[in-house]
């Protein structure tokens, strides 16, 4: 296994009131994302089988057969929400589609909820598959999760000297995404810079990634370097991405990376992105604004950012 170069955090002392401990743990983590912008993170609370679990629901799904998995297709209606078959996006819209599937599964909603109603960006219902126990599993998971990022941002909140809950009311109906990923094996013919996932940036608050024992993800660093982040047992990789970056005026940082899915294996890897509420917006913290550092974006609402970035990889794939 590759040498483990990315910092490993216990964030356990952001559930309890230990005030010093909090503080300690606050600190380290934003260090990092002021740094290189990933971390594995330890002490979320979640078991070995709750993550043992969401795999094995993962690969059943994707066990199906194509034309039962596209019975819950994705499409620009759905919400971001559905099955994206293999080749079905493009992170890196200049390159070739990437080698992978996805099943996006978003907050849980009915279909008398208002936002529905009003038909507003990126709400929608689900789209389950005929599985016993798939939703509940799933729904499970994005809950307990979805309460670990949250506990996180109070940590980036103390960091970046708000309040402690200046997140909380932007972060509890959020546009978040369940990912489950399957890299089937690598061809032995590719296209040109084709690879499992192309070099991109995430595009929400926070990701919180669990990974299998394969290998793959790769993270550029400062120098432009590409650092391995191989599997480390029962630890999320967790990462910045494009929005709290820009809610943070920069301060903190989202770090490009990619997937070169190994020859001969398949690869799964489940991936939670921590999105804000619709209509949270997105302004420059008055804390990361200084003199030599004056507001770089305007205000933006948080459906409105999330299809800035959705658009293009879907439609260099002929999706959106």
């Amino acid at each position: 296994m590759p040498e483990i170069e990315l910092p490993i955090i216990d964030i356990s002392s952001l559930f309890g009131n230990d005030e010093a401990a909090i503080a300690e743990t606050a600190k380290r983590m934003g260090n990092v994302c002021r740094d290189i912008g990933f971390m594995y993170v330890k002490g979320h609370g979640l078991s070995d089988q709750d993550i043992d679990s969401v795999f094995k629901a993962s690969a059943e799904f994707f066990a199906l057969p194509v034309e039962q998995k596209k019975k819950a297709l994705y499409s620009a209606k759905t919400g971001n929400r559905g099955y994206v078959p293999m080749k079905g996006e493009a992170l890196d819209p200049s390159k070739p589609q990437d080698l992978k599937e996805v099943f996006n599964i978003g907050l849980e909603l009915q279909a008398d909820d208002p936002e529905i109603l009003a038909g507003q960006k990126f709400r929608a219902l689900n789209l389950w598959p005929d599985l016993p126990g798939f939703r509940e599993t799933m729904l499970d998971y994005f809950e307990r999760v979805s309460e670990i990022g949250r506990v996180m941002h109070k940590g980036f909140a103390h960091d970046l000297g708000v309040a402690p809950d200046y997140f909380t009311d932007q972060l509890d109906r959020p546009l978040a995404t369940l990912r489950l990923l399957h890299y089937p094996e690598r061809p032995d013919a590719m296209e040109d810079g084709q690879m499992g996932a192309g070099e991109h940036t995430d595009y929400g608050n926070i990701t919180l990634l669990m990974t299998d024992e394969v290998g793959g993800l790769e993270v550029r660093s400062r120098d432009g370097n590409w650092i391995p982040a191989p599997h480390v047992p029962g630890a999320f990789v967790v990462n910045i991405g494009d929005c709290l970056m820009r809610w943070t005026n920069d301060v903190y940082v989202s770090t490009p990376h990619r997937v070169v899915s190994p020859k001969g294996v398949e690869r799964y890897s489940v991936a939670f992105f921590l999105d804000p509420n619709p209509d949270a917006i997105i302004e420059t913290l008055p804390t990361c604004i200084a003199e030599n550092q004056p507001v770089k974006y305007p205000p933006i609402r948080g459906d409105d950012y999330l299809a800035s970035k959705l658009d293009p990889t879907y439609k260099a794939s002929g999706i959106a």
